[in-house]
């Protein structure tokens, strides 16, 4: 042995464990080599391994070295130790180890191509046309839309605006003619539009409906709902079903709520809006007026008190802001199922005056007696001519076994009942409203508790001081100043007798008269209330 070998000294550090290659373990054992006789350097700590195979900071760090993968597992079988760690063509030196022998690297088989990067794909926000619509609001392609539109749909907006330019009150829509409105009382056809086809109708209806709303359309064949033209006005809807086609009516509400005495209400009217409690019937035929006075009614209230108004319309028609009361509308259909579901849990929300759009039923009247009873202001429309059979119509709707004790309710709960109508003018354009008022006097009441209903009107024609009169009287005042015509009074009174003497006109025995005045004034026509 050479006089210079000394024996090597390695820095204290823990063993590798043996190697032991992937799959299964091979019954031979490795073979070493001697250590050869030169002086070996101490060992350094091992090196990091990079991902790729390379040790850190040797070159072409960063890149895989070719034939290599990153921690690439051993071939099976016994691994070939030859002594030093040498290199292996297309591979890296492995780092030295303080073990008896040297452990060398095979070549691995290439790695897999990485797999390109998926391309970024750019979201464009979609346009506001784009955008999908939110489930249970399919609303169709947009309205008046000249590209959406096919060659036999309906222009829905441009015919509510020129009705609204015209001053009419409806628009009706049908199969075989042309759209048609109703100004001053009469249709009139609107000459610019073509006519109505029956699929044309239904894509253009369709097409400004929820899918809520179309699903009970054809499940009833009915459907009431509002319509708005954004900065025109908004609009009652009825949709119906007629000789396998659709057909829509459209009625204006204004935005604009007018006050009392600019609609020629008179003055007793409004003092009905200042009443702590009790019951109030607006009545009426269709297309009198009803919903427009009721409107400047509670707006009168709203202006003037400090209170909680809710309302309850099937649907909502005039939008109330909120002044110095605090106003909530509920609609039917939308907001609740039924007037009579909403009057029960009305009490509970702490109500000063409560507007029902309609007393349909037994049940509906009765919750708003028990209201108007309880202390709290209620509003309600029927469709009844004159006031005395407003009350016979409430009373009559109960069974006779509670009939007497409803009349007493309603001596009680009752405050006032409005009777209107709308007469064409022959000073100027448009419509006079007439009335007839009821004010519940302490005789009034009585009359109603005995069941003496028709004495209510001869106490009427006397009751002037209370602020009461007949629509005979009203109407006769109305042709004494030239708002309206005699023949038109003549249509709308009540009792021709009265009228004739009120306007100091006798037509003696003139029953043909007579009986064409009782006739057309319980038509119910349907009038506008534009003109209001």
């Amino acid at each position: 042995m050479s006089e210079n070998y000394r024996e090597p000294v390695a820095e204290p550090t823990r063993p590798l464990p043996p190697y032991r290659p992937a799959g299964p373990q091979p019954t031979a054992v490795a073979a070493f080599s001697p250590i050869p006789s030169q002086s070996v350097a101490p060992a350094a700590p091992p090196a990091p391994i990079h991902p790729y195979g390379a040790p850190a900071g040797s070159p072409g760090v960063g890149q895989a070295g070719p034939g290599f993968a990153a921690q690439a597992p051993a071939p099976a079988g016994p691994p070939s130790f030859t002594g030093p760690a040498t290199f292996v063509p297309g591979g890296q030196a492995a780092p030295a180890a303080p073990s008896t022998g040297t452990r060398l690297f095979l070549p691995a088989p290439p790695p897999p191509p990485e797999p390109a990067p998926a391309p970024v794909a750019v979201v464009t926000p979609p346009t506001r046309e784009q955008r999908p619509t939110p489930a249970g609001r399919d609303r169709g392609p947009r309205r008046g839309s000249a590209e959406d539109l096919q060659a036999d749909d309906l222009p829905i907006d441009a015919i509510l605006t020129e009705m609204v330019r015209l001053g009419a009150s409806d628009v009706h829509l049908t199969t075989g003619t042309t759209p048609m409105v109703r100004v001053n009382g009469s249709l009139h056809a609107l000459e610019n539009f073509s006519q109505v086809t029956p699929d044309g109708l239904r894509r253009s209806i369709y097409a400004f409906l929820t899918q809520k709303q179309r699903e009970k359309f054809e499940a009833n064949l009915e459907l009431d709902l509002s319509y708005a033209v954004r900065g025109l006005a908004r609009f009652r809807v009825n949709i119906y079903q007629q000789r396998e086609s659709i057909g829509a009516a459209f009625r204006v509400i204004p935005y604009e709520i007018k006050p009392l005495e600019e609609l020629g209400v008179p003055a007793i009217v409004g003092t009905f809006a200042g009443l702590p409690r009790g019951l109030v019937l607006v009545t009426g035929p269709t297309g009198s007026g009803k919903s427009t006075t009721l409107a400047s009614v509670v707006d009168l209230a709203n202006r003037t008190r400090q209170d909680h108004i809710m309302t309850v319309e099937d649907p909502i028609e005039f939008l109330h802001r909120h002044k110095k009361c605090v106003v909530n509308q509920r609609e039917v259909g939308q907001d609740t199922h039924s007037f009579a579901n909403a009057l029960k849990h009305v009490l509970r929300q702490d109500p000063d005056i409560i507007l029902v759009g309609e007393m349909r039923d037994l049940e509906t009247i009765s919750v708003a007696l028990t209201a108007a009873e309880t202390g709290h202001l209620v509003f309600a429309t029927l469709h009844t001519q004159d006031a005395a059979q407003t009350i016979d119509r409430v009373i009559d709707v109960f069974p006779a076994h509670q009939q007497a004790q409803i009349r007493t309710q309603l001596a009680g709960a009752i405050q006032g009942v409005v009777c209107q109508t709308l007469a064409k003018r022959s000073d100027a354009p448009g419509r006079a409203v007439a009335t007839e008022v009821l004010v519940a006097t302490p005789a009034i009441r009585n009359l109603i508790r005995e069941g003496k209903t028709h004495q209510i009107y001869s106490a009427m024609q006397a009751g002037a001081k209370q602020g009461m009169h007949t629509m005979d009287q009203h109407l006769a005042d109305l042709v004494k100043v030239g708002k309206i015509s005699y023949e038109t009074g003549l249509e709308k009174c009540h009792h021709v007798e009265d009228f004739n003497r009120l306007t100091g006109r006798f037509s003696g025995g003139s029953q043909g008269a007579a009986g064409m005045g009782d006739a057309v004034s319980m038509g119910g026509a349907s009038y506008g209330s534009q003109a209001l």
